[in-house]
C-alpha cells in the first residue's frame, strides 16, 4: 500500500553487496541510532555537518528530521532522495541524491555517511556507485557533483576511483574558520568510460513521474 501511494518506496538500487532503498519506520529508527552512536571518530570533522557535536539524541533526530523533510518537500524539479544502505538487510548508513531544476539542468549531487563500524571496507565507494548508476543510466543525468574537504582523504579517494575531475573550490565556515572544499564533477561520458560494479535498479517504472523521466534510460524532457 505504501509503495502504491508513494512509488519511491518501491525503488531499489542493488550493487554486488549492498541494497539502497527508502527505509521503513523501524529501519529509519535503526539508522538514526547508528548516526547517534557515531559517523566518524571524535576529534575529526570530515563533513560540514557536525556529527560529533551535541548529544546522541541530537544526532539521531537530525537524521529523522532530514529524512522526513525530503519526503515532505519532494518536487519533480527540486528533490532529495535519501536512501538507506543495507548490507544483508542490516542498515549501515545513508546516501543522498539531490537535484535542483533537474529536468533542465540534469545535474545531481551526492552525499553519504556510514556507521563507524562499516568504514574502510569499500562500502562507501559501492554505495556511491549505486547512486551514480541510478542517476546516469536510468534518470538521464548529465553530471554528478560533489564537494569534499581537502583533508577528507577517504572521500577524496572514493571520488578519484569513480572518475571525478576537479571543478574549482568552495569556501564554507566551519567552527568559526573558513574551510576550503574541492568541487568535483563526473560527466556522463566520464562515468561510461570506466568499468564499475554492477548496478541493478528495480521499481523505477512507477517512479518515472517523480523524476520527470518519460521512459527508462532516457533523459527527462
Amino acid at each position: 500500500m505504501l509503495a502504491e501511494l508513494w512509488p519511491l518506496y518501491g525503488l531499489t538500487v542493488a550493487t554486488p553487496r549492498l541494497e539502497l532503498r527508502l527505509p521503513r519506520e523501524q529501519e529509519l529508527a535503526a539508522l538514526a541510532d547508528l548516526a547517534g552512536r557515531g559517523v566518524h571518530p571524535p576529534g575529526e570533522r570530515p563533513f560540514l555537518t557536525p556529527w560529533t557535536e551535541g548529544s546522541y539524541a541530537d544526532r539521531a533526530q537530525f537524521v529523522l528530521r532530514g529524512h522526513w523533510h525530503q519526503l515532505a518537500t519532494w518536487e519533480v524539479a527540486d528533490w532529495g532522495l535519501g536512501l538507506g544502505v543495507f548490507l544483508d538487510r542490516r542498515p549501515i548508513g545513508m546516501v543522498n541524491l539531490r537535484a535542483r531544476h533537474f529536468p533542465v539542468v540534469r545535474e545531481v549531487t551526492t552525499a553519504s555517511w556510514l556507521g563507524l563500524a562499516h568504514h574502510r571496507q569499500g562500502f562507501g565507494t559501492e554505495a556511491r556507485t549505486g547512486l551514480l548508476g541510478l542517476a546516469f543510466d536510468h534518470l538521464g543525468a548529465a553530471a554528478g557533483l560533489t564537494e569534499v574537504f581537502q583533508d577528507n582523504h577517504a572521500s577524496q579517494g572514493v571520488s578519484r576511483k569513480l572518475g571525478y575531475r576537479p571543478d574549482g573550490i568552495s569556501v564554507d565556515a566551519r567552527d568559526g574558520e573558513a574551510v576550503v572544499s574541492d568541487r568535483l564533477r563526473l560527466s556522463a561520458e566520464g562515468w561510461r568510460a570506466r568499468e564499475h560494479a554492477a548496478v541493478t535498479v528495480t521499481g523505477l517504472q512507477a517512479c518515472r513521474a517523480s523524476f520527470a523521466v518519460q521512459s527508462p534510460g532516457q533523459p527527462p524532457e
